[in-house]
Protein backbone atom coordinates (compact mmCIF):
# COMPACT_ATOMS: atom_id res chain seq x y z
CA UNK A 1 0.00 0.00 0.00
CA UNK A 2 1.50 3.82 -1.08
CA UNK A 3 2.68 5.32 2.30
CA UNK A 4 0.69 8.86 1.21
CA UNK A 5 -2.50 6.77 1.32
CA UNK A 6 -1.39 4.90 4.54
CA UNK A 7 -0.87 8.51 6.01
CA UNK A 8 -4.05 10.42 5.04
CA UNK A 9 -5.96 7.31 6.45
CA UNK A 10 -4.07 7.40 9.49
CA UNK A 11 -5.25 11.24 9.62
CA UNK A 12 -8.87 11.39 8.89
CA UNK A 13 -9.70 8.16 9.33
CA UNK A 14 -10.15 8.26 13.04
CA UNK A 15 -12.31 11.35 12.35
CA UNK A 16 -14.27 9.02 9.28
CA UNK A 17 -15.25 6.25 12.04
CA UNK A 18 -16.19 8.52 14.80
CA UNK A 19 -18.68 10.23 12.05
CA UNK A 20 -19.95 7.31 10.65
CA UNK A 21 -20.38 5.30 14.21
CA UNK A 22 -22.22 8.66 15.48
CA UNK A 23 -24.72 8.41 12.58
CA UNK A 24 -25.19 5.07 12.89
CA UNK A 25 -25.90 4.83 16.52
CA UNK A 26 -28.69 7.22 16.04
CA UNK A 27 -26.23 10.54 16.61
CA UNK A 28 -24.95 9.13 20.10
CA UNK A 29 -21.99 11.14 20.89
CA UNK A 30 -20.90 8.62 23.84
CA UNK A 31 -21.28 5.78 21.39
CA UNK A 32 -18.61 7.04 18.95
CA UNK A 33 -16.04 8.37 21.17
CA UNK A 34 -14.78 5.14 21.98
CA UNK A 35 -13.76 4.22 18.33
CA UNK A 36 -12.78 6.98 17.80
CA UNK A 37 -10.27 6.91 20.70
CA UNK A 38 -9.07 3.54 19.58
CA UNK A 39 -8.83 4.77 16.14
CA UNK A 40 -7.19 7.84 17.08
CA UNK A 41 -4.62 5.14 18.58
CA UNK A 42 -3.88 3.04 16.18
CA UNK A 43 -3.39 5.72 13.87
CA UNK A 44 -0.70 6.73 15.68
CA UNK A 45 0.82 3.78 16.49
CA UNK A 46 0.66 3.07 12.25
CA UNK A 47 2.47 6.24 11.84
CA UNK A 48 5.44 5.26 14.33
CA UNK A 49 5.59 1.76 13.00
CA UNK A 50 5.89 3.58 9.18
CA UNK A 51 8.26 6.48 9.89
CA UNK A 52 9.82 5.02 12.94
CA UNK A 53 9.14 8.31 14.75
CA UNK A 54 6.69 9.42 17.40
CA UNK A 55 4.58 11.90 15.49
CA UNK A 56 4.31 14.37 18.22
CA UNK A 57 0.71 16.68 16.83
CA UNK A 58 -0.99 13.47 16.73
CA UNK A 59 0.29 12.05 19.84
CA UNK A 60 -0.98 15.24 21.27
CA UNK A 61 -4.43 15.29 19.74
CA UNK A 62 -4.72 11.60 20.76
CA UNK A 63 -3.63 12.37 23.91
CA UNK A 64 -6.79 14.91 24.14
CA UNK A 65 -8.75 13.01 22.08
CA UNK A 66 -8.65 10.31 24.92
CA UNK A 67 -8.63 12.52 28.10
CA UNK A 68 -11.60 15.04 26.56
CA UNK A 69 -13.51 11.77 25.24
CA UNK A 70 -12.97 10.11 28.87
CA UNK A 71 -14.06 12.59 30.66
CA UNK A 72 -17.11 12.91 27.93
CA UNK A 73 -17.69 9.24 28.36
CA UNK A 74 -17.50 9.35 32.02
CA UNK A 75 -19.26 12.34 32.97
CA UNK A 76 -22.02 11.31 30.45
CA UNK A 77 -21.23 14.90 29.36
CA UNK A 78 -20.56 16.16 25.86
CA UNK A 79 -18.56 19.89 27.06
CA UNK A 80 -15.75 17.69 27.21
CA UNK A 81 -15.66 16.97 23.87
CA UNK A 82 -17.02 20.12 22.35
CA UNK A 83 -14.21 21.62 24.51
CA UNK A 84 -11.25 19.57 22.99
CA UNK A 85 -10.91 21.66 19.38
CA UNK A 86 -11.39 25.27 21.78
CA UNK A 87 -8.19 23.83 23.45
CA UNK A 88 -6.37 22.28 20.83
CA UNK A 89 -6.57 25.33 18.75
CA UNK A 90 -5.72 28.05 21.40
CA UNK A 91 -2.64 25.59 22.75
CA UNK A 92 -1.08 25.83 19.28
CA UNK A 93 -1.76 29.25 18.86
CA UNK A 94 -0.34 29.82 22.27
CA UNK A 95 2.94 27.63 21.07
CA UNK A 96 3.42 29.66 18.60
CA UNK A 97 3.25 32.74 20.01
CA UNK A 98 5.06 31.82 23.32
CA UNK A 99 8.22 30.52 20.91
CA UNK A 100 8.26 33.25 18.94
CA UNK A 101 8.57 35.69 21.81
CA UNK A 102 9.97 34.06 24.68
CA UNK A 103 12.30 31.48 22.72
CA UNK A 104 13.16 33.63 19.49
CA UNK A 105 12.15 30.65 17.53
CA UNK A 106 9.42 29.95 15.02
CA UNK A 107 8.23 27.06 15.57
CA UNK A 108 6.06 26.82 12.76
CA UNK A 109 9.68 26.97 10.63
CA UNK A 110 10.89 23.54 13.22
CA UNK A 111 7.60 21.79 12.48
CA UNK A 112 8.16 22.05 8.93
CA UNK A 113 11.79 21.15 8.68
CA UNK A 114 12.77 21.78 5.32
CA UNK A 115 9.78 20.94 3.37
CA UNK A 116 9.23 24.94 2.96
CA UNK A 117 12.18 26.83 2.35
CA UNK A 118 11.03 30.58 3.16
CA UNK A 119 12.93 33.73 4.00
CA UNK A 120 12.42 34.95 7.55
CA UNK A 121 9.96 37.64 7.04
CA UNK A 122 8.03 34.86 5.45
CA UNK A 123 8.39 32.25 8.10
CA UNK A 124 7.39 35.38 10.41
CA UNK A 125 4.20 36.05 8.46
CA UNK A 126 2.79 32.67 8.03
CA UNK A 127 3.13 32.08 11.70
CA UNK A 128 1.28 35.03 12.75
CA UNK A 129 -1.29 33.83 10.49
CA UNK A 130 -1.30 30.57 11.52
CA UNK A 131 -2.11 31.78 15.30
CA UNK A 132 -4.79 34.48 14.09
CA UNK A 133 -6.14 30.95 12.49
CA UNK A 134 -6.11 28.77 15.13
CA UNK A 135 -7.63 31.40 17.35
CA UNK A 136 -10.36 32.14 14.92
CA UNK A 137 -10.86 28.50 14.82
CA UNK A 138 -11.43 28.42 19.05
CA UNK A 139 -13.66 31.33 18.80
CA UNK A 140 -15.78 29.80 16.48
CA UNK A 141 -15.81 26.15 18.27
CA UNK A 142 -16.99 28.21 20.92
CA UNK A 143 -19.65 29.61 19.01
CA UNK A 144 -21.12 26.44 17.17
CA UNK A 145 -21.01 24.59 20.12
CA UNK A 146 -22.85 27.25 22.72
CA UNK A 147 -25.81 28.36 19.69
CA UNK A 148 -26.54 24.95 18.08
CA UNK A 149 -27.33 21.60 18.26
CA UNK A 150 -24.97 18.47 18.95
CA UNK A 151 -25.62 17.17 15.19
CA UNK A 152 -24.71 20.86 14.02
CA UNK A 153 -21.82 20.56 16.25
CA UNK A 154 -20.02 17.38 14.53
CA UNK A 155 -21.23 18.56 11.42
CA UNK A 156 -19.16 21.40 12.04
CA UNK A 157 -16.56 19.38 13.75
CA UNK A 158 -15.87 16.82 11.03
CA UNK A 159 -16.43 18.78 7.97
CA UNK A 160 -16.16 22.54 8.96
CA UNK A 161 -13.34 22.69 10.60
CA UNK A 162 -11.67 20.47 8.17
CA UNK A 163 -12.91 22.79 5.55
CA UNK A 164 -11.70 25.86 6.65
CA UNK A 165 -8.48 24.80 7.53
CA UNK A 166 -8.09 23.62 3.62
CA UNK A 167 -9.38 26.51 2.56
CA UNK A 168 -7.31 28.74 5.12
CA UNK A 169 -4.08 26.49 3.98
CA UNK A 170 -4.61 27.21 -0.13
CA UNK A 171 -4.93 30.85 1.13
CA UNK A 172 -1.33 30.72 1.86
CA UNK A 173 0.39 29.43 -1.20
CA UNK A 174 0.62 33.18 -2.67
CA UNK A 175 2.25 34.10 0.66
CA UNK A 176 4.72 31.21 0.31
CA UNK A 177 5.65 31.72 -3.56
CA UNK A 178 6.23 35.36 -2.59
CA UNK A 179 8.54 34.36 0.39
CA UNK A 180 10.14 31.17 -1.34
CA UNK A 181 13.62 30.87 -1.19
CA UNK A 182 14.75 29.02 -4.11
Amino acid sequence: MNKSFVKFLTDFGPLLIFFVVYYKSGNNLITAIPPLIVATIIAIIIVYILEKRIPYIPLFGGLLISFFGGLTIYFQNPIFIYLKPTIINIVFAFTLFIGKVFFKKNFLKIFFKGSLKLGEIGWNKLMYRWIGFFIFLAILNEIVWRTQGQEAWVNFKVWGILSLTFVFTAFQIPLINKYKNE
